[in-house]
């Protein structure tokens, strides 16, 4: 991520808690996929599970573009 779209998160983070929940998720997602990509093989429920945090890490990370793309808007950054 760019220096200036992590200056934008810090200074709209107090002013959207959705925001601010959906970093939190993205980072939690991140954490369980990083565990999952560690082992040597996974079971297939497992399999399901990573591909499910996977959709649900990318769609958080669509809406904190959504929201940040709100903020660039008005501040003339696009």
């Amino acid at each position: 991520m760019e220096e200036r779209d992590l200056e934008l998160i810090r200074r709209v983070m107090e002013l959207e808690p959705e925001l601010k929940q959906r970093l939190a998720e993205h980072e939690e997602f991140e954490r369980r996929l990083e565990e999952f990509n560690r082992r040597p093989y996974l079971t297939s429920e497992e399999t399901l599970e990573r591909k499910r945090l996977q959709k649900l890490k990318l769609a958080g990370r669509d809406r904190i573009e959504q929201i940040l793309a709100k903020y660039r808007e008005k501040e003339g950054m696009a």
